[in-house]
C-alpha cells in the first residue's frame, strides 16, 4: 500500500517562502519515477485543484495562479516530491496534498496545511 506524507507547511507572512515535501513509501523507485506526480491544494469550502505537475522526464506545468512563483521537482532515489512556494499571497492559503496524475490515485495522505497572512 503507497503512503503519501506531506511536510513543510506553516504560517507565513505575504511575500514569504515555503518549501513543501511529500515522501512516498511503500512504491519502488521504479513505479515512483514512471509516474507524473502532481501537488494539489484544497481552501475551505472550495474543490481540491492541481496547482503543479511533474512527469517523468522532469516537464513540468502549472495553473495560473501560480506560475511564476511555485517549483515542483523531485527526487526519484528518495522517492519523494518538493514544491518550493516562492511570493506567497492570502489565496495560496490551503491543505497542500501530492498525488500521481492519474484515473486512479493513491489514497490521499493528510495534506500539510499553509496559511498565508496579509
Amino acid at each position: 500500500q503507497v503512503q503519501l506524507v506531506e511536510s513543510g507547511g506553516g504560517l507565513v507572512q505575504a511575500g514569504g517562502s515555503l518549501r513543501l515535501s511529500c515522501a512516498v513509501s511503500g512504491s519502488n523507485f521504479i513505479i515512483f519515477r514512471i509516474n507524473t506526480m502532481g501537488w494539489y491544494r484544497q481552501a475551505p469550502g472550495n474543490q481540491r485543484e492541481l496547482v503543479a505537475s511533474i512527469t517523468s522526464d522532469l516537464s513540468t506545468n502549472y495553473a495560473d495562479t501560480v506560475k511564476g512563483r511555485f517549483t515542483i521537482s523531485r527526487d526519484n532515489a528518495k522517492n519523494t516530491l518538493y514544491l518550493q512556494m516562492n511570493s506567497l499571497k492570502p489565496e495560496d492559503t490551503a491543505v497542500y496534498y501530492c498525488n500521481r496524475i492519474s484515473t486512479t490515485k493513491y489514497s490521499w495522505g493528510q495534506g500539510t496545511q499553509v496559511t498565508v497572512s496579509s
